[in-house]
């Protein structure tokens, strides 16, 4: 592509290539999200000569949304000019409905990220840019967002949180290089170098509350205050520093409040009710739960903290929920228990997904640890659910005692229970999460082992 001899312009493509060169390794695989619009194709053309300057791999990714009467004709010119540049590019059908409570425009964001966290890369590259940020951080002050909202748009973010201490398959890292970059900017660049692009006929519908705010109330504010997009910036990065630095106040006062990885609910009220507040939050979110409202969230840490060690509460917000037992609080997805029994006959695989539940079971093979395999072999292996009056002996130097009783000795949650997958060889009941193996079944030092452990959806 041609290079420009304004000065201004080249500072576009200057600032993308800084951005990059903080962020990204030699042969990293960045894949760029392209819409056909001004951003994505004026982002399209400057990472085409980087990609060889710097020595990335570069896609392209189109997703067609549906909604629109020209989506097919965005799809076929964003396909059309990655092949003139030969960039390899994959597309995404979808069909967005709008939900009770949500607006066709969140639906569809929504859906977008959700593709992209399926991509094979190391990053997806976005266009978003300093408007955008604007908007961003305005909607959020206005839907009362608090101070990681106010943080609005990373340049770099991971697009999944961990859960506990255990990482999860986050998929590619977000990567924005245009966030510092203006609209004015962006068009001046794309007009310099008689860039092709498709304009959405949506973007000029002021129902839609991001355009409200482009049309309506951005334009007032330039009158008055022409600095407002770089003044919202540093105010959303002042926000950003806050949120991580109340991210440390909450890993800080996990290290006392958690046993088990749950939270003690006596230690927890010997926090001051803000900080408690932010735990709670803090502990919702790395375990990848859909955060409540404040209110919502102010009331449930209320019922916590004048809970008493017996008391059984039972909180439900969104796909969630949130139960004390014995004085520990557990966060998990919904359950949703089969109306009828479930039985898997396991063959050998590493990994058995037990469809009814969304839970999974895995096998890892390991001398002389968890169940003996050649007793294994006696009897067909099943899982199943549990259908009451199991028994089962899992310390050699105690009698066989049900699994009611075990339970209760264990101080396993009651709604945990009915939920478990149960592994049994022939009728023995070999197995149970948080139980153990049954002494019988028990793999020797010098035997060949199988440790079984149980993933529930929430995992």
């Amino acid at each position: 592509m041609a290079n420009s001899r304004n000065p201004q312009l080249n500072n576009v493509s200057s600032r993308v290539e800084n951005i990059l060169h903080e962020q990204i390794q030699k042969d990293d695989h960045l894949v760029l999200g392209l819409s056909g619009g001004v951003d994505s194709v004026v982002l399209l053309s400057i990472l085409v000569p980087l990609s060889l300057k710097l020595r990335f791999k570069l896609t392209a990714f189109h997703v067609n949304h549906g909604i629109s009467p020209n989506s097919n004709e965005w799809e076929k010119f964003c396909l059309d000019l990655c092949s003139k540049n030969s960039i390899p590019t994959e597309t995404a059908k979808l069909k967005i409905r709008k939900l009770s409570g949500t607006s066709l425009e969140a639906n569809a964001r929504d859906a977008r990220y959700q593709e992209f966290k399926n991509i094979k890369a190391d990053y997806v590259i976005l266009a978003q840019h300093l408007d955008d940020q604007a908007e961003t951080l305005l909607l959020q002050m206005l839907r009362g967002a608090g101070v990681k909202g106010l943080g609005a748009m990373p340049v770099v973010r991971n697009q999944m949180p961990k859960i506990g201490e255990q990482a999860l398959d986050t998929g590619p890292q977000i990567l924005r290089p245009l966030l510092k970059v203006s609209r004015s900017e962006i068009e001046d660049y794309a007009q310099n170098y008689k860039l092709s692009w498709i304009t959405d006929e949506s973007n000029n519908n002021v129902s839609f509350d991001r355009n409200y705010l482009r049309h309506k109330i951005f334009p007032l504010l330039e009158r008055k205050f022409p600095a407002y997009r770089t003044t919202f910036l540093r105010t959303s990065q002042h926000m950003a520093e806050t949120s991580c630095l109340l991210d440390d106040l909450a890993k800080f006062d996990s290290e006392e409040c958690l046993v088990s990885n749950q939270i003690q609910i006596k230690k927890l009220q010997k926090l001051s009710f803000s900080r408690a507040k932010n735990l709670l939050r803090y502990d919702l979110s790395q375990r990848g739960a859909t955060l409540p409202s404040t209110a919502k969230l102010e009331d449930m840490l209320r019922q916590l903290l004048s809970s008493r060690l017996d008391t059984k509460l039972h909180i439900t917000f969104g796909d969630t929920e949130v139960r004390s037992f014995k004085g520990s609080i557990y966060v998990g997805k919904i359950s949703i228990l089969p109306n009828k029994e479930w039985k898997f006959i396991w063959k050998g695989e590493k990994k058995l997904e037990i469809t009814e539940k969304g839970d999974s079971v895995r096998f890892v093979r390991e001398k002389g640890k968890g169940i003996n395999l050649q007793k294994l072999k006696e009897g067909p292996i099943i899982i199943r659910s549990r259908l009451g009056g199991e028994r089962m002996r899992p310390d050699c130097n105690r009698p066989r005692r049900s699994l009611k009783n075990l339970f209760q000795e264990a101080l396993f949650p009651q709604w945990e229970r009915e939920s478990l997958p149960l592994l049994f060889s022939g009728e023995n009941l070999v197995w149970v999460p948080g139980i153990g193996v049954d002494c019988a079944f028990q793999a020797g030092v010098s035997d060949p082992g199988l440790i079984v452990s149980w993933h529930p959806i929430s995992d």
